[in-house]
C-alpha cells in the first residue's frame, strides 16, 4: 500500500510521516520549496524523510513570492513575535500564506494517482491557535470531495483518501504521540524566521515550546 506525505519538516508532519509508516504503508514524502521566509524547513524534511527510510522523497518549486500575501513569503511584512497564546487566538494571522493547503493537495493528489497510492496524509490541526481556514475538518471534507470528482481514480474506483490523523489533537498531544511513534524531534523545525537556530518568539516557535513545557520535556532543537 502507498500513501503520499505531505512533509514540512515540522513538529506536526513528522508525527503523521511516521504515523503513515506504523499504519503499515510505502511513504512517498512531498515537500514543497514555495520560497518561504523559512525554506530551512526543506532541510529538516529531507532529514527526517532520511531517517524515516522513505521509498521516495520529492520536492516541488514554484514561488509564492510573485503574489505575497503572507509574513511567510513577503519579507517586507514583519513576523508576529512575542505574542501570548491568547493573542494567537484572536484573528487569523499574517503567516497565513493563501490557500496554501489547496496547492499543497493538489500537487499530492496528482502524485498520489500517478503512483497508484491510496492515502494522503496531512498534519493538519483545528485546535492551533493560528486558527487557519485550511487547517479545518470541513476544508479537508471538502477537499475529500475534490478528490473523488477530480480524478480518474476517483470515479472509477475507490477514490484516493485524505487522511488527517492530527486535526482533533492539541499540540501536547501531537508530540505524546509522536513520543510513541519515535519521532526524531531534533531534526525537525518549526521557525518561521529562518535563521541557523530557531528564534523561541514566532508563533510557532512559542506554541512548540509551550506544548514541549507543558509536558515537563525539552524541546532538542537550538534556539537562539
Amino acid at each position: 500500500m502507498k500513501a503520499v506525505i505531505l512533509l514540512s519538516g515540522g513538529l506536526d508532519s513528522s508525527t503523521v510521516l511516521y504515523q503513515a509508516l506504523a499504519d503499515g504503508f510505502d511513504c512517498y514524502a512531498l515537500s514543497f520549496d514555495y520560497q518561504q521566509r523559512h525554506r530551512r524547513e526543506l532541510l529538516a524534511a529531507q532529514e527526517v524523510a532520511r531517517f524515516a527510510g522513505v521509498r521516495e522523497h520529492q520536492v516541488v518549486s514554484f514561488d509564492l513570492r510573485l503574489w505575497g500575501g503572507s509574513a511567510l513569503t513577503d519579507n517586507q511584512i514583519d513576523l508576529p513575535s512575542d505574542r501570548s497564546l491568547t493573542e494567537m487566538g484572536r484573528s487569523i494571522p499574517i503567516t497565513y500564506v493563501p490557500a496554501r493547503n489547496t496547492i499543497f493537495l493538489s500537487f499530492a493528489l496528482g502524485y498520489a494517482e500517478a503512483i497508484g497510492a491510496s492515502r494522503v496524509y496531512i498534519g493538519v490541526n483545528a485546535l492551533d491557535y493560528s486558527g487557519y481556514p485550511d487547517c479545518r475538518p470541513d476544508y479537508i471534507q471538502a477537499m475529500q470531495e475534490v478528490f473523488r470528482l477530480g480524478t480518474k481514480q476517483g470515479l472509477e474506483s475507490e477514490p484516493i483518501k485524505i487522511v488527517a490523523p492530527l486535526i482533533d489533537l492539541r499540540k501536547t498531544e501531537i508530540i505524546q504521540l509522536g513520543n510513541s511513534l519515535g519521532v526524531p524531534w531534533s531534526k525537525t523545525w518549526s521557525c518561521y524566521a529562518g535563521g541557523e537556530k530557531a528564534c523561541g518568539v514566532c508563533d510557532s516557535c512559542r506554541l512548540r515550546l509551550a506544548a514541549f513545557e507543558e509536558l515537563g520535556l525539552k524541546d532538542p532543537v537550538d534556539y537562539c
